[in-house]
């Protein structure tokens, strides 16, 4: 999920669709990073904060890199009521929500694949190269998860063998791809967002991974 990647739309109709994405995204990363708190017994306000660096941790750091302050979340007050709300749904509902594995899953690869994409287009909004762009994005997308599995003490997500970043990255390839062949437009947002999923349903349903194995 935003990892703060929290846009600002200039046409509200067109992008709304966007922005409820994102802040869905934004509630799934808080559970993920509240229920890793509840299962290291932190108290809620160590709880409220994994949720936080969860959610926002991966756009304020893109945005830290690339000089936008204030950060995104801070320019949108809703962020930090969705997270506020993630507490008690993670607490009371806990075993509900991990029933409900799946559809989390679902969520959070929505989520990555449209924060590469908001992550990618800002960074280039503001002048900087696609290789710049395409790293931001990825950053976007998943250094808040590895905040929260740092803080944590769990071995970062993107380190281990399973596929993760690179889904973001060759969703973001496809995503400049189309845009110097068409130019930016909500389609090669959707072809590229989906290419995120895609790769990143298939890697966890056949178990891809890079990893490489050194034993002969």
């Amino acid at each position: 999920m935003t990892n703060s990647n929290h846009i600002e739309p200039k046409n509200i109709q067109q992008m709304n669709w966007i922005y409820t994405i994102d802040i869905i995204g934004t509630f799934i990363f808080a559970i993920s990073g509240i229920l890793a708190a509840i299962d290291k017994k932190f108290d809620l306000v160590g709880a409220f904060i994994l949720g936080l660096v969860t959610a926002v941790g991966g756009g304020t750091l893109r945005d830290i890199l690339i000089g936008e302050t204030p950060v995104g979340w801070m320019k949108d007050v809703n962020v930090l009521y969705i997270i506020g709300l993630a507490l008690p749904v993670a607490y009371f509902f806990k075993q509900q929500i991990l029933k409900l594995r799946k559809s989390m899953f679902l969520f959070d690869t929505i989520g990555i694949g449209l924060f590469t994409i908001l992550g990618l287009q800002k960074t280039l909004s503001i002048g900087l190269s696609p290789l710049i762009a395409l790293m931001m994005g990825v950053v976007s997308a998943v250094f808040g998860g590895v905040i929260r599995d740092v803080l944590s003490n769990q071995v970062p997500l993107i380190f281990r063998k399973e596929i993760y970043a690179t889904a973001c990255l060759a969703g973001g390839i496809v995503f400049l791809t189309l845009e110097y062949l068409f130019g930016t437009s909500i389609y090669s947002m959707l072809v590229s967002m989906i290419v995120v999923m895609i790769i990143r349903i298939l890697a966890v349903k056949y178990h891809w991974s890079l990893n490489f194995d050194a034993r002969n």
